[in-house]
């Protein structure tokens, strides 16, 4: 996905006081997380024109340090030759995690990978000093239509990092780890660890992305270090969490202290969804314009012209 649009596509500077959902000290060990708030998402489009959900970044809520943001796409049905993606464009200065849950989207960029990502399977890409780059429906999709839903989620590098070249690695479904509780419920770690469990791969930031698929009634709890934001999104279905409501396709932040939070349906016949976003703030001054996330608007302006002279690349023809 190429450029966030609304409030994160115009270059501003954030710092990690700006927003009431980023965690400073260790004020909490061994409490449970409250919810701080709810956001509503937002509704726009990306790409070549396809419909996402968008909690963050908005005015409501501009990041969740280290994670810059979070579109769902779907879970929609589409007819031959309805699926969209998002044409070549770059990226500097931070990472981007591309979940598909269902259909088959294929990836190329200007260091000349080409990767197939399916029902499943995760992308995850280190922009680092900037590549361009493409994600477009398999030819085989786009032709017979079907079910997509998948997930884009940005993931912040700290100043230190930026300039690092660019790579990407892939994981298949079959090679993500799976956690089942006693009522059946599911938990597949992307990255960081929960539930005894340990995602497959090499993070540059201290994150925890989960998938908790809960069965009907289902309830599973969550720990985390204190002093990392955590943030549940209801992808499929409403949920609880810590106690609090939580409406499908909603974000609830939680607050900053304690440890552990649990996460169950809406009612004993209910099921439902939810990814569990939670990580280390990096806390350095973000300056952001559409596909490129630096510390300063002067760092902008240069990938912008880096860019446009082609020095990040240029994609196979």
């Amino acid at each position: 996905m190429p450029t966030p649009t609304a409030a994160a596509t115009d270059t501003a500077t954030a710092t990690a006081t700006d927003t009431d959902t980023d965690t400073d000290t260790d004020t909490g060990a061994s409490a449970t997380r409250g919810v701080a708030r709810v956001i509503r998402p937002l509704h726009t489009y990306e790409g070549a024109g396809f419909p996402v959900r968008r909690p963050f970044p908005t005015e409501e809520l501009p990041l969740l340090d280290p994670f810059l943001m979070l579109d769902q796409v779907g879970p929609t049905e589409l007819g031959p030759g309805e699926a969209k993606g998002a044409p070549a464009h770059p990226h500097r200065g931070f990472e981007t995690i591309e979940y598909v849950l269902d259909g088959a989207i294929a990836n190329t960029d200007s260091r000349g990978d080409s990767t197939v990502v399916r029902a499943g399977g995760v992308q995850w890409l280190t922009a680092g000093s900037g590549l361009v780059h493409e994600s477009l429906p398999t030819p085989e999709f786009l032709a017979s239509g079907g079910r997509q839903h998948m997930f884009q989620i940005w993931v912040n590098l700290p100043a230190h990092l930026k300039d690092l070249p660019p790579y990407s690695q892939t994981a298949e479904a079959s090679e993500l780890p799976v956690a089942t509780t006693p009522d059946g419920t599911t938990v597949t770690v992307l990255a960081g660890s929960s539930h005894g469990v340990i995602g497959p791969f090499t993070t540059r930031t201290s994150v925890l992305v989960a998938h908790a698929r809960l069965t009907p009634g289902g309830r599973t709890e969550f720990t985390v270090p204190a002093g990392h934001n955590v943030a549940v999104y209801a992808m499929e279905g409403a949920a609880t969490v810590s106690g609090e409501p939580l409406p499908d396709g909603h974000l609830a932040v939680l607050t900053r202290d304690g440890d552990r939070f649990t996460v169950e349906t809406a009612g004993p016949a209910a099921a439902a969804d939810v990814l569990v976003l939670a990580g280390e703030p990096i806390g350095e001054p973000i300056a952001r314009s559409g596909p490129f996330v630096m510390n300063t608007d002067a760092e902008i302006r240069q990938a912008e012209e880096d860019f446009a002279r082609g020095l990040m690349g240029r994609m196979p023809i």
